[in-house]
């Protein structure tokens, strides 16, 4: 209402983050061959605080994943060589129904009575093949080679709205209203359709090449038929420097892909495509440590360094306030997690761990923002009597930044409790549990996207009870 001059807002209200699940797996095998398949539905899915940053209790998503897969594995298919292939196939559909907007928005160009409309709908098909082969006929070596490709088919797109996008120079664009919502689908939809084809090739090399020392060496290359190839090494060394004590030194890179959204993305008021992207790459070091103090007491330690480039955000050009997607960042951190597990006696076990990480945005060489520096997770399992356990679990986040250029005062820090009261019987087909998540009703908040169009951040669930009863058939 502030940036419109309208009284139409719906703040402020609750974030709409309701859905009904439904989930199936079929699981089947027979000597080298192995079936699966898998149906998940997600219906009346919420808009959460909304996908332009205003409230929408409207708003409604529907998504279905319908997936299969094939695997033949012999592991004796010839002298010291197990062999492997797969083929999948995987469909996506995506159906949005958004109100971006509330009724009686108006942004100069002409009100909208029934709010800003937007129903982008896409489906998706993936269809997968791969082998892999490991050979241990080398002495202390143990060798694996893989092949497989990969079709990723966004066959079709769909969209209604009743607006239409004006640019104003310096602001971007800004929704004018068509009068009824209507089909874009053939004139101006957010996406048409794509696809891309994937091959891929990787080797690996697991070496024992002296007593209580191994190294591992890998490389993976990745040909996109979109945007070009990408390689990426991984190398482990471990040693086993004690009866009790492993070491680990690790070295990998990483990538993600432009997404089809990124790539190509039009008519969009929160951000265009750009299809002359490059992947995303992530380097990382890793130094890991693993205690077995005692036969009820275990430790573990990592110290990591990682580097980020080619970060894919979209950026918005000041001069005409259009947001892009664009490779338009480097970030580089470092950190330590530490976890143990204490089996204090037949009835209690304690576990926990702390992490602690800084990441640097090297654009300006301030914090990256969001990320909580210190997070601590504590759990204790009590078999308080036969058949029945407690669970309490404790979670601790602290010392989170706000992105560069967001000026607002720096997230608060917050801890919630979580209790579980649940049977324990071998024997029976039911399971019962009873919970209380937030117990002491924290006002936990997580980071809203800068700059910041939702002030006081997004919050999290208020103390919350559940009841389940599961039943095997």
């Amino acid at each position: 209402d502030a940036l419109t001059a309208t009284p139409f807002s719906l703040a402020p209200g609750p974030v709409n983050v309701g859905r009904d699940a439904i989930d199936g797996r079929l699981d089947l095998s027979r000597d080298k061959w192995r079936l699966r398949a898998g149906y998940q539905q997600r219906d009346n899915g919420g808009t959460g605080a909304g996908v332009a940053s205003a409230l929408d209790p409207r708003g409604r998503s529907f998504g279905e994943r319908i997936s299969t897969d094939l695997t033949y594995q012999d592991v004796n298919f010839a002298p010291d060589l197990d062999v492997t292939a797969q083929a999948s196939y995987l469909h996506i559909t995506e159906q949005s129904n958004l109100t971006l907007f509330p009724p009686g928005a108006n942004f100069g160009l002409g009100a909208f009575p029934d709010g800003v409309i937007g129903n982008p709908y896409k489906w998706e098909r993936h269809l997968r093949f791969n082998m892999s082969a490991a050979y241990t006929g080398l002495q202390s070596h143990k060798l694996r080679f893989g092949v497989g490709t990969q079709d990723d088919d966004m066959y079709r797109t769909q969209e209604t709205k009743n607006y239409t996008l004006v640019p104003i120079p310096g602001v971007g664009f800004l929704p004018a209203p068509l009068g009824s919502v209507v089909d874009v689908t053939d004139t101006a939809p957010f996406l048409r359709p794509h696809s891309r084809r994937v091959n891929y090739v990787y080797a690996q090399d697991e070496w024992a090449f002296t007593k209580d020392w191994y190294l591992t060496a890998g490389v993976r290359q990745d040909r996109y038929s979109d945007f070009g190839a990408t390689t990426n090494p991984r190398v482990a060394l471990v040693w086993e420097t004690a009866y009790n004590l492993t070491s680990k030194l690790l070295y990998g890179r990483a990538f993600r892909p432009p997404s089809f959204s990124e790539l190509y993305n039009i008519n969009n008021p929160v951000g265009l495509g750009n299809p002359n992207l490059k992947p995303e790459t992530n380097e990382s070091v890793e130094l890991a440590f693993a205690w077995q103090a005692a036969s009820t007491l275990q430790a573990n330690l990592n110290l990591f360094r990682y580097q980020m480039k080619d970060i894919l955000r979209f950026v918005r050009d000041p001069a005409t306030g259009i947001s892009t997607a664009q490779n338009a960042g480097r970030q580089r951190g470092q950190g330590m997690e530490v976890e143990l597990a204490w089996d204090a006696n037949q009835s209690l076990r304690l576990s926990g761990n702390y992490a602690q990480q800084h990441s640097v945005d090297e654009a300006t060489n301030q914090d990256a923002g969001n990320a909580p520096r210190h997070h601590v997770y504590a759990r204790a399992d009590w078999r308080f009597m036969p058949h029945w356990a407690l669970d309490t679990q404790l979670n601790y986040v602290a010392s989170r930044k706000r992105e560069p250029l967001d000026t607002r005062l720096a997230i608060a820090d917050y801890h919630t409790v979580d209790l579980t009261l649940r049977t324990q019987k071998q024997s029976s087909d039911w399971d019962f549990a009873a919970k209380v998540l937030n117990l002491f009703n924290a006002d936990a908040r997580e980071p809203s996207p800068a700059p910041g169009l939702i002030p006081n951040d997004l919050p999290l669930a208020p103390r919350e009870w559940r009841l389940e009863l599961r039943h095997k058939l």
